[in-house]
């Protein structure tokens, strides 16, 4: 089993960066596959960003070019740094696990799961 707790969300204005961080236990981290999700107020869950266990990274169109996903399987950490944030980035930002990277995009791939951290960037 793998808990995951995110930080770093925030308030930040239009243009700005943050990072958020999500910190898994269990020492078979490194197997697993790490996605980024996001769901902003009275609309779906939806993919952001997928790092594979071996390192591959996949984005959302919507963010390509401007967030990085990464990972340090020493630390157990899965990493998001959103740059050029826009207004309608404003969502809750949620860590996830799956076993293998098919079907990265589907929310519903992924087995465990944060309690989320909130990002709001204000125009």
């Amino acid at each position: 089993q793998v808990q995951l707790v995110e930080s770093g969300g925030g308030l930040v204005q239009a243009g700005g960066s943050l990072r958020l961080s999500c910190a898994a236990s269990g020492r078979t981290f490194s197997t697993y596959a790490m996605g980024w999700f996001r769901q902003a107020q009275g609309k779906e869950r939806e993919f952001v960003a997928h790092i594979s266990s071996g390192g591959s990274t996949y984005y959302a169109d919507s963010v390509k070019g401007r967030f990085i996903i990464s990972r340090d399987n020493a630390k157990n950490t899965v990493t998001l740094q959103m740059n050029s944030l826009k207004p309608e980035d404003t969502a809750i930002y949620y860590c996830a696990a799956k076993y293998g990277s098919t079907w990265y995009g589907r929310a519903t791939e992924y087995v465990y799961w944060g309690q989320g951290t909130q990002v709001t960037v204000s125009s």
